[in-house]
């Protein structure tokens, strides 16, 4: 086994490990959590971290490890929407604007263009600032924003794909064009668009936190790991604990998909 090989399976399992350690970190927020994430006791602010609240209480006094287990849930949740967007309009778009190409693809393309040449970021900042902040918009904000990247993947596969012989076989048998686009093509762009789904989750994560601690995105009490990011911002010198968990959540995140993505 080369080198090259062995550095890949070291950092798939690297990645593996991590985004296992964190999901199961995940889900057990959605079953129990050691106290309510939005429960308030003004005798607890700020405390340090100790065995009853092991990542410490923020200025409210509510369990910081609590707060990380639901929030990162909802920061999760929205990310996984916003990419199911983005993956599903993308694919069909990119499906079609690749299959037919012409005056279809031409159209097409030119809006996608358009949406790409400004930074993501930006139009959903934009798109919340029209629609208003919540935890809803910012997943349809971001859910449109994604569909450009996803479009022009898909869009690529299909134009390269649809050359190939069994494209070709298929249609000297008389199957439809809805048929060979999905039934024929798609499937053998499996490896990118999970590529491509990695790598969106990954954006999507660091967008919905963006949003959050710029306080467009989830609102209060509801807990997500930028708005905590947020609210722990005027405490760094006097409690810096209450930044360290949600941002070190958010780092493994990036830091274990962007390991399984490596290739």
């Amino acid at each position: 086994m080369n080198t090259e090989k062995i550095h890949y399976n070291i950092n798939f399992i690297a990645g593996l490990i991590i985004i296992s350690l964190v999901l199961f970190f995940v889900t057990a927020g959605i079953f129990y959590t050691p106290y309510d994430p939005n429960e308030m006791n003004g005798a607890i602010k700020n405390m340090t971290p100790d065995f009853a609240h092991p990542f410490g209480t923020d200025n409210f006094g509510r369990d910081i490890l609590s707060r990380v287990m639901s929030g990162a849930g909802t920061t999760f949740i929205v990310a996984l929407s916003t990419v199911a967007i983005g993956a599903v309009m993308g694919t069909l778009i990119g499906a079609v604007t690749g299959y037919y190409g012409g005056f279809i693809d031409e159209i097409l393309m030119r809006v996608n263009d358009g949406l790409t040449s400004f930074p993501s970021i930006l139009l959903a900042l934009v798109f919340v600032s029209i629609i208003g902040p919540g935890k809803y918009n910012v997943i349809l904000a971001l859910g449109i924003i994604f569909i450009p990247s996803f479009a022009r993947v898909v869009r690529s596969e299909y134009i390269t794909l649809k050359q190939m012989d069994f494209v070709k076989n298929a249609k000297l048998m008389g199957a439809g064009d809805f048929r060979i686009m999905f039934v024929h093509i798609l499937p053998n762009t499996k490896l990118i668009l999970l590529s491509s789904v990695t790598i969106g989750f990954n954006n999507a994560v660091l967008a919905e936190a963006g949003m959050s601690y710029l306080q467009l995105g989830v609102q209060p009490p509801d807990a997500s790991l930028g708005r905590m990011l947020s609210e722990a911002q005027a405490y760094l010198f006097n409690a810096p604990w209450c930044a360290l968990a949600p941002g070190l959540m958010i780092v493994l995140t990036v830091l274990g998909f962007s390991l399984l993505n490596e290739r």
